[in-house]
């Protein structure tokens, strides 16, 4: 008989795609997050549960119910502590267009190349064009657009907010 070495052969697993959620933002950008998060974990726990959100949310004088917290909740595959709480928001801003093409995306209805579009006109438009909005959703963004006094919309202004947050009063 002869002896016939058998030679084993392990299977590598498949490498995971590590995604750093750290090097998406800088440093400052960081800190920010880390204080927002540390302003909502209400208990000082190091997780965001349920009851930190309704208490945030009550310190800033909402009343939330338990379906939107749930809601808000399970956004999140699980445990929401910093780095998930990082990771949430990278997802978020991940999934928006840059900038210039949000902005092209506007100039298209621009025809004096303004950096405005009449309110009325917008409305019109995004009620009745592509994914269409409805009155309450367009409603709910125009709420904090930046339209002037004379109804013209914003979209440059309103592209920087998407993409970089609003202004703080004392930086306006």
């Amino acid at each position: 008989m002869s002896t016939r070495k058998i030679k084993k052969t392990t299977k590598k697993r498949a490498q995971r795609a590590t995604s750093n959620v750290f090097a998406m933002f800088d440093q400052s950008q960081i800190q920010e997050f880390k204080e927002a998060f540390n302003m909502i974990d209400q208990n000082r726990d190091g997780f965001i549960d349920k009851d930190d959100l309704h208490d945030m949310l009550a310190s800033l004088g909402k009343d939330p119910s338990d379906d939107y917290l749930e809601e808000m909740m399970n956004e999140a595959p699980g445990p929401i502590n910093f780095t998930m709480f990082l990771t949430l928001f990278g997802e978020r801003l991940q999934g928006t267009d840059p900038e210039d093409v949000i902005k092209n995306a506007f100039a298209c209805f621009d025809l004096e190349a303004s950096g405005f579009i009449h309110e009325d006109r917008l409305r019109e438009l995004l009620m009745t064009m592509g994914d269409r909005f409805t009155e309450e959703e367009v409603d709910e963004m125009f709420k904090e657009a930046p339209i002037s006094s004379g109804g013209d919309f914003n979209y440059v202004e309103f592209t920087r907010i998407l993409k970089h947050g609003a202004k703080d009063k004392d930086e306006q």
